[in-house]
């Protein structure tokens, strides 16, 4: 300010030293507050007595007196400085702030600086900050409510360590005590500087009101508006006060309150002072003082008045104005951004068509930027704490979306045409400002000789620096050229200083202009206002102005505070929000198309013929597939305000974000679709379900006309994650359900013979019970359902199943090797004595486990008969190829033929033996007793053949193709374990199984000769049981069984088994 007192630069230190204080203070007390961070000794039981000892006796702390109570503290004196230390310096840097601002402002007061905002911009406004933020770090200082614990412990600690209590506790202690009433003590200090502060804040008496109306007003003077005067749209924007158009109404608020409240005494004797007072008070009812900290201001000025003598009359000033406020602000504030959304989306507009417009109307957009950016931050201020007011709607506003989409196209304009600005101004302070600039100083009478060479350097640099430094020198009282008598300089500076910084430094005035990083604090209303916007579907497009405004944040944090950093959850949050709206409209429109139609009711009018829905007799109505198609192309749009954004080093792309989302409810919605029940065993039909997730396919596909997404690529992650067991997120999918379904609820089934294998029809059915079943098997396990099966979890998912399948086989093999065991020796030898039938029937009798034999070979039947009908239904859905299979042969190298078998097999080619059932068998192989025990299995099953004849259940079903118990499925079973265990043990399965049948043969034989016995009841039907082994067996012919068994029994077998067959004609 003055050159021999004081630097001009110094203000600028105090300010950046106040940020730093007043972030500090502010995170002691949210971390005080919240009991964040606090060494355990705080909350200790045995240290409460010290703690109400220190807050009783401070700052006055008797360490010998108090020992009683002070004993927990001696004991652990270094863990309480360790703990305390970084909030006692804290603190003590807030005390030598103090002493800082008493120095500068006793120094400003001496120099008797002048303060106009309209002539020395930058001069006044660090000074008016200076003092706002002042009183608010003691105020911040003074909501601390352990402040005296935390500094008394540490100074107790400190004495019983160093013997003497520490140098600025003292001072400490009792700023403490005198700012315990801030706003009063405050009111002391400032007293002095009355003058000062009120020369300042009155400069503002032409600024604020007009920069205060009313959204007609504005509406009136086609405020903001390029397209007002055609004919002056290339004429570059000037007035007197450059920086003023842009300057916060917020930031003059809070100059005005508070300065006021500090310097009250022009408040009873300017009416100018009065005015101005009044005006701010009716602009709203809070004041930030940082952060999410705000002043109730009515309450605190009428608190704050209401002890001062002299100030009665100001009371029923402050309700008036509070009254006001509440009866009236919110709907002028509505109005104002009602105002400002036409016109930032007309400047929006005319910019994207013209851009070199930016050049001259630069002013325009920052004027535009800081009038929104003070409606945003007055709403979300208001609607964090609204007022008790007939008119609540008013603190809302479902269409702040389009707002903040506006103010962000004009900060990506800025950024992608600087060139376009620099340019421009490079030209216009070259060519005007500083040829105005010389001819206003060569016409000045008096110029001293230091402001002279200060004047040469800003035309020749025209720099922001050499500015500061110009208004510092002349705005002392005694300096020789007084800027206040010179207004066209200040005016033609003001413009050249704002042509410079539009050259170096456009970023930094957009961050004072457009800066919503505050909304980082007010989580909960700014989630509140996305989802009122998000419901109106005339918003939806512009949502995406939510999540790119926390791209914001990073401003708001300081780098000697590193531990703030955030994570980019908000961001997250909200597009995830959106995603899930987006996802909603994308299913409901699916849901909409497969819907079926009520049946109409009885006594209902008949509605009109089928067509006539097509046709729209009024284009108002609009139907709920018309509100969901809309809401669809709405949430698209709002993907395209940009590309990227980044928040807190986090780059978020928002295309792949959705992306990533809609997997996740694509992937959550197929499962839901499943309707899986594991208590009732209820699921979905597989056709039913391909058919819903194709109409969901079908709509998200629609969404590639309005996004640039890679939707293929996502049914294609999501399907194939549906064929896995679990999905990228580790949640069941559908093969996991229907693969616990068709075991638990089909093949359980399926085992007891409530449900039948129907060869004939290529499906399972139910059986005619007195207990009804809960579904119908026919429409799961046909081929129809199959098919969808395969289609929906393709190879991998089946693969899966057959694992499962394998499981339950193995499990039955391994119960039939244990019946064997116990049989070794009678099997042994009827193996060896199966042609004598009398030596046969003494060993029947001490054979025991045939049926249990049969039973576990049936289940097995039932299940490869399943999975067979599985691969047949899943080579009908791929396209495979043939030839290499039929190139091999079982009787090469094995490994090559498993492995060419296992490829084929999970293409769905039929394979003479079973990968997977080898694979399962060899690793339940035990010992070298193997082979002997599976052609005693051969035998035993062999030679339990005629106890099927005891069931009643065993007769042959033409319809059906099969028996009523399901052992037709014997023959599968046979065949393939056969197959699966002589490949395992290197045996020719061939040579074995004409055994095996020659052993049958000859059991079957003999119940012809007893005729009288109740086992003849089916034996026809079990001698078709033989048929079918040799029929489906790829190493059996019918050579190989006329052989051993007569053709003629086969014969009248099948004449007996088709007698029962009933005929009927349609």
């Amino acid at each position: 300010f003055a050159v021999d007192v004081l630097e001009p630069g110094d203000c600028c230190l105090q300010l950046y030293l106040v940020v730093i204080i007043i972030v500090l203070t502010f995170k002691s007390i949210k971390r005080i507050d919240k009991n964040e961070d606090l060494p355990s000794y705080f909350t200790e039981k045995s240290n409460e007595s010290a703690v109400k000892y220190i807050n009783r006796k401070f700052p006055n702390i008797d360490i010998r007196g108090g020992s009683q109570h002070l004993s927990s503290i001696q004991k652990q004196k270094s863990a309480v400085l360790e703990g305390l230390h970084s909030y006692y310096e804290s603190f003590i840097d807030v005390m030598e702030f103090r002493d800082n601002v008493y120095e500068l402002l006793n120094t400003i007061d001496a120099c008797q600086c002048f303060f106009d905002i309209a002539v020395n911009f930058d001069l006044t406004k660090n000074y008016l900050d200076l003092i706002v933020t002042y009183a608010s770090v003691f105020y911040m200082l003074s909501r601390i409510d352990d402040k005296k614990a935390i500094v008394g412990l540490y100074n107790c600690a400190y004495e019983f360590s160093n013997g003497n209590s520490d140098p600025s506790f003292p001072r400490l202690g009792q700023m403490f005590i005198e700012y315990d009433h801030p706003w009063k003590k405050l009111s002391e200090e400032f007293g002095p500087h009355t003058k000062s502060v009120t020369g300042a804040l009155l400069s503002l008496r032409m600024l604020y009101p007009r920069r205060n109306l009313s959204a007609d007003q504005w509406r009136s003077a086609q405020l903001l508006s390029l397209l007002a005067s055609p004919a002056a749209m290339l004429s570059p924007t000037c007035c007197d006060t450059m920086a003023c158009e842009y300057l916060s109404t917020e930031v003059m608020e809070r100059w005005i309150l508070i300065g006021f409240l500090l310097c009250h005494s022009s408040l009873n004797t300017n009416a100018d002072s009065q005015n101005l007072w009044k005006t701010a008070l009716r602009s709203g009812l809070y004041l930030t003082v940082i952060r999410d900290e705000v002043l109730n201001i009515h309450k605190l000025s009428e608190d704050f008045f209401d002890g001062l003598k002299g100030y009665s009359k100001r009371i029923p000033d402050i309700k008036e104005c509070k009254d006001y406020v509440i009866t009236n602000c919110g709907a002028l504030r509505r109005e104002k951004r009602n105002f400002l959304r036409n016109a930032l989306k007309e400047l929006t507009k005319v910019l994207e068509d013209e851009p070199a417009l930016l050049g001259p109307k630069a002013l325009y957009v920052f004027m535009a930027l800081s009038f929104s950016r003070d409606e945003v931050l007055w709403l979300v201020r208001h609607a964090e704490n609204i007022p008790k007011t007939k008119t609540p709607e008013d603190y809302a506003d479902s269409q702040l979306a389009e707002l903040l989409y506006h103010m962000e196209k004009l900060r990506t304009l800025l950024a992608q045409h600087r060139y376009v600005i620099q340019r421009y101004h490079l030209q216009y302070l070259s060519q005007y400002d500083a040829l105005v600039l010389n001819d206003i100083i060569q016409g000045m009478y008096v110029c001293p000789e230091e402001e002279s060479v200060l004047m040469s350097s800003f035309v020749s640099t025209l720099s922001t620096q050499c500015f500061c430094l110009l208004q510092a020198y002349t705005s002392t009282g005694k300096a020789p050229l007084a800027l206040k008598d010179y207004p066209d300089l200040a005016k033609v500076m003001n413009m050249a200083q704002f042509h410079t910084r539009m050259m170096d430094s456009v970023n930094e005035l957009l961050c004072e202009t457009a800066d919503l990083s505050i909304l980082c604090f007010h989580a909960r209303v700014f989630e509140k206002l996305f989802s009122q916007s998000s419901e109106d579907v005339s918003m939806q497009r512009y949502l995406t102005a939510f999540p790119v405004i926390c791209s914001h944040f990073s401003q708001c944090l300081h780098p000697l505070c590193p531990e703030e950093v955030s994570t980019v959850s908000p961001a997250r949050q909200f597009i995830n929000m959106q995603c899930f709206q987006l996802c909603c409209a994308t299913i409901s429109t699916a849901r909409n198309k497969k819907l079926k139609k009520s049946l109409p009711k009885k006594g209902d009018v008949p509605k009109e013929k089928p067509g006539t829905e097509s046709l729209r007799k009024d284009r108002a109505i609009v139907t709920n597939l018309d509100k969901m198609h809309q809401a669809l192309t709405e949430l698209c749009a709002s993907y395209s305000i940009c590309a990227d954004f980044t928040v807190f080093k986090h780059i978020i792309v928002p295309a792949e974000f959705l992306l990533s989302q809609l997997e996740i409810r694509l992937n959550k919605v197929i499962v839901q679709m499943a309707n899986y029940n594991q208590s009732t065993h209820e699921i979905a039909r597989p056709s039913d379900l391909l058919a819903g997730i194709q109409a969901y396919v079908t709509s998200l596909h629609s969404l590639s006309c309005y996004i640039n997404i890679d939707v293929t690529r996502l049914v294609k992650n999501v399907l194939l994650q549906q064929t896995q067991p679990l999905d990228s997120y580790g949640s069941q999918t559908i093969t996991t359900l229907y693969t616990n379904w068709f075991l638990e609820g089909l093949l359980r089934q399926a085992s007891s013979a409530l449900i039948v294998h129907c060869p004939t029809t290529q499906c399972f059915v139910n059986q005619n019970t007195e207990n009804e079943q809960s579904f119908h098997a026919e429409e799961y396990a046909d081929i129809c359902g199959l098919r969808s099966l395969a289609e929906l979890i393709g190879p991998y998912g089946l693969k899966f199943l057959n694992e499962n399948l394998m499981w339950h086989i193995i499990s039955q093999v391994g119960e039939l090797k244990k019946l064997v065991s116990d049989n070794m020796d009678v099997l042994v030898q009827m193996r060896a004595n199966f042609e004598n039938p009398d030596a046969m029937s003494d060993l029947q009798k001490k054979l025991t486990g045939c049926e249990n034999v049969l039973k576990r070979m049936t289940i097995i039947g039932v299940i490869l008969s399943f999975r067979s009908m599985v691969q047949e239904a899943l080579g009908e859905v791929n396209v495979s190829i043939y030839c290499l299979k039929d190139l091999i042969s079982p009787e090469g190298d094995i490994k090559v033929t498993l492995s060419v078998y296992e490829m084929a097999s999970a293409a769905g080619l039929p394979c003479e033996i079973d990968p997977a059932l080898v694979s399962a068998i060899a690793n339940m192989q035990t010992g070298e007793d193997e082979f002997k025990i599976t052609c005693l299995l051969l035998v035993f099953i062999a030679v339990s053949l005629p106890t099927l004849c005891l069931d009643p259940n065993s007769f042959y079903s033409r319809a059906q193709g099969g028996h009523q118990n399901n052992i037709h499925c014997l023959a599968t079973a046979v065949n393939h374990i056969a197959a699966a265990m002589f490949t395992v043990q290197r045996k020719n399965t061939r040579i074995q199984l004409q055994e095996f049948l020659k052993v049958a043969s000859s059991i079957l034989l003999q119940l012809g000769q007893n005729v009288e016995r109740m086992e003849i009841k089916n034996r026809d039907s079990i001698y078709v049981i033989l048929h079918m082994i040799v029929e489906q067996s790829p190493f059996l012919s019918q050579d190989m069984l006329e052989t051993c068994f007569p053709y003629v029994l086969l014969r009248n077998a099948y004449r007996e088994v088709h007698k029962t067959f009933i005929h009927t004609m349609g």
